[in-house]
């Protein structure tokens, strides 16, 4: 068999290598049309959790992370002069350059002819049984192929931009500041003794509040953005000891979340970024390439047929890369909005808040019982009893707990119905904020999605001032501690009482 994989990126080498250690007699080609030693970017994260599949079917990388990787278990939240630690995590890193020079080795001693410098279309490809593209986010392949392989892209409001930096983070780090012109956050880990990654976040008004709209991002890959280098430098030089930062190919851009209805026609399939991203927050990219690589090879040697293989190839990765978009989607909704909570949420709540945006608090808590029993304390300072138990009033509205039965508030409250799909968040967002002029004792989100109603509800008690009530029947006693601990609602509704244009399945899942 004759394969062609374009793109020398992780997956596409790893894939290559795995086809070729099971089949020798099998022709693998990689091509890829950057230098051998090029790589954008500064650093891979794997979690402990997902090594193991990949481990599986070669030592190759969990090797690497051993011998050239750093290693920690804590996730650090700073902001505001506090530092938040939780355990439980599990988390590794390693250069880039580092990885891809190991996997190019691994490639070549198993017998895989790699080509550098060498870009090819699907025209120069017409004598391979089977082409992976692997050629990234931006791929040329699948665009070629757009007509029946059906892409489809979402483009986040917020702007992020990757650095690099010689101050050593100990483990995964958030840091969250605060100037003249608006919120920055960055994500620092460590990638070697010397260099830490260093990616920073921040939303649109305040990005050009601080003018770092001027690079032109247009441009071929290699130049970087040094005014914005020089601001990031000034603005975090307290948090990293006026440390320097590091460019490599940084700008300035927004993230795409792509799908594809379709990851396989003919004698071609898609492989990692080419057919499916999730935000860097809750998915390694590289790691998520990795895995389809394993699931394309594990179907290529159980199948003789290439079309059986990549459908087999597709139902056995789609469900996890699925689930991941799924994770990424609320967490990607996090940072978009995260200057409000920096600004509104006491230190304690908003390291929750942002700990749990694609978890609960129990499961939180199974990977550090300390930190989440730091939050409960913090709450009873505040208010008492435990949250479902603490009293609320507002208005003329008084209840004995924060877990309620909707008839118990009935027209005392302003209903505003969510929306499916975010992109119709605009017009409820206008019925909220036209409602709360007439001063209900809270805002009642029912409908929608779970992600939806969450972001209505934290509208009203965040930016209009107006306590929430997120009405969902099918929370377990976890998931609304977890709203109200987060601060995402006042209080938690379920329906066995019955309101008027309220039905009993209103909750929903996202």
């Amino acid at each position: 068999m004759r394969i062609a994989c374009v793109g020398g990126g992780p997956g596409g080498l790893f894939l290559a290598t795995l086809v070729k250690a099971s089949d020798p007699s099998a022709e693998v080609t990689v091509f890829e049309r950057n230098r051998a030693d090029d790589t954008f970017g500064f650093g891979v994260v794997f979690s402990d959790a997902t090594l193991a599949a990949i481990h599986a079917a070669d030592p190759v990388v969990r090797d690497a992370l051993t011998q050239y990787g750093v290693h920690w278990d804590a996730i650090e939240v700073r902001l505001k002069g506090e530092r938040f630690r939780c355990g439980g995590m599990g988390m590794a890193a390693i250069a880039r350059k580092t990885l891809l020079a190991v996997l190019q080795q691994r490639a070549i001693d198993v017998g895989v002819t790699l080509r550098f410098e060498t870009e090819v279309d699907l025209d120069d490809l017409t004598g391979y049984d089977l082409v992976v593209a692997a050629d990234g986010a931006n791929s040329r392949i699948r665009e070629r192929l757009a007509g029946v392989l059906e892409p489809m892209v979402e483009t986040a409001a917020a702007k992020f931009i990757w650095f690099g930096t010689t101050y050593h983070f100990d483990g995964l780090t958030f840091v969250h500041e605060r100037g003249d012109d608006g919120v920055f956050a960055v994500h620092g880990y460590p990638i070697s003794p010397d260099v830490s990654t260093f990616i920073v976040e921040t939303d649109r008004d305040s990005w050009l509040r601080a003018g770092l709209d001027e690079f032109d991002v247009s441009q071929p890959p290699g130049p970087s953005d040094l005014k914005t280098k020089v601001y990031l430098e000034k603005l975090f030089a307290e948090q990293i000891d006026g440390h320097p930062l590091l460019v490599n190919n940084s700008r300035w851009g927004s993230f795409r979340t792509r799908r594809t209805g379709r990851w396989s026609h003919g004698n071609v399939v898609l492989l990692g970024d080419a057919a499916h991203t999730a935000h860097f927050s809750v998915g390694s990219g590289t790691k998520m390439a990795m895995e389809d690589a394993v699931a394309l090879a594990a179907a290529l040697t159980s199948y003789d047929d290439i079309p059986a293989a990549l459908a087999a190839y597709e139902e056995a990765a789609r469900p996890s890369v699925e689930k991941i978009q799924g994770s990424a989607r609320p967490s990607l909704s996090w940072w978009e909005h995260f200057g409000r909570y920096h600004d509104t949420l006491e230190p304690w709540q908003f390291a929750f808040h942002f700990l749990t945006r694609s978890i609960s608090g129990g499961k939180l808590a199974r990977r550090d019982p300390a930190f989440v029993a730091a939050t409960r304390t913090a709450w009873h300072a505040e208010n008492g009893p435990a949250p479902l138990d603490t009293p609320f009033r507002s208005g003329a509205l008084s209840l004995p707990g924060r877990w309620v039965d909707v008839a118990d508030v009935g027209d005392r409250a302003l209903w505003v119905e969510a929306p499916p799909d975010e992109q119709d968040l605009p017009a409820a967002l206008a019925s909220l904020h036209s409602g709360v002029l007439a001063g209900p004792a809270v805002v009642a989100v029912h409908g929608g999605s779970r992600l939806t109603r969450t972001l209505l509800a934290e509208e009203s008690r965040l930016v209009a001032g107006t306590p929430a009530l997120v009405v969902d029947d099918e929370l377990t006693p976890d998931e609304v501690e977890t709203l109200l601990l987060s601060g995402r609602a006042d209080l938690v509704g379920r329906t066995s009482g019955g309101v008027t244009g309220v039905s009993r399945n209103v909750g929903g899942s996202a």
